[in-house]
């Protein structure tokens, strides 16, 4: 299921931004008279945004702008890939805790491990570990516990270089797209001789328009990835915090035997 929803954003952003794309390699005058015919039929305060965010995207150029565009498709598709994952390996632990200590009392350690088997989320499977190894002692079952967590944190941490990776080339691509519109715009001043502001407007308007929006595509993902980071960092602390828990019903259900 975890997939499933992952393949099916992937495939929306991917679709996307590739009508997108398409749209910036049309021939400019097929396309004012598209955007004519389309504001005569549409009402005037509808895709408004719309059609501004197109026009930016073709004043700036299809191929750094592509660039930028394919860079937030994938930053998002991971990140989104990436919250999926996490919402879904939320637990409530408390209540996991609850079902593991009436388990044992009532059933023994393979009853608590089936509830484990039963529970979705990475502390039922490090739950999971530590029943399965309470048969070699509780110092066993503890060191389990340790190790399979640092396995389970590797997990919750997949793929979140990539996206640091997207954080970082977006603006690079914009900084780039604004260095080649420089070099543009001084080579028609050198050509022509003369400095004339609507000789460089075209120059300086692809530049200015890929910095923006690289640094908008890597604010946004820069949202995105905090946001992971967060629900990371309380995952992890419910699982070092049951994980005690664990141990400590483990112990006193030693006691009893």
């Amino acid at each position: 299921m975890k997939r499933l929803f992952a393949f099916v954003a992937v495939i929306t952003l991917l679709g996307f931004g590739a009508s997108q794309y398409v749209v910036a390699q049309e021939d400019p005058t097929e396309t004012s008279a598209v955007e004519e015919v389309t504001q005569e039929s549409a009402p005037a305060e509808g895709g408004e945004l719309h059609k501004k965010i197109k026009a930016k995207f073709i004043e700036g150029g299809a191929q750094f702008m592509g660039a930028i565009l394919l860079t937030l498709i994938f930053g998002l598709a991971l990140a989104i890939e990436r919250i999926i994952y996490l919402n879904l390996a939320t637990t409530n632990t408390d209540k996991l805790l609850k079902k593991v200590e009436d388990a044992l009392e009532n059933g023994g350690v393979d009853a608590a491990k089936e509830v484990c088997r039963n529970t979705r989320g990475p502390v039922a499977s490090i739950f999971y570990q530590g029943l399965d190894r309470y048969d070699e002692g509780i110092e066993m079952a503890e060191k389990s516990v340790i190790a399979y967590g640092g396995v389970q944190m590797g997990l919750l941490e997949k793929n979140l270089s990539w996206i640091a990776l997207f954080i970082a080339i977006a603006p690079m691509l914009g900084f780039m797209g604004t260095v080649i519109g420089m070099i543009d715009a001084f080579d028609k001043i050198r050509i022509a001789g003369t400095v004339s502001a609507q000789l460089v407007a075209g120059g300086i308007q692809i530049a200015l328009i890929t910095t923006v929006s690289g640094l908008i595509v890597a604010v946004i993902l820069q949202i995105f990835y905090n946001y992971i980071l967060s629900k990371i960092d309380a995952i992890v602390n419910s699982m070092e915090d049951s994980s005690i828990a664990l141990i400590d019903i483990l112990v006193k259900f030693n006691v009893k035997k």
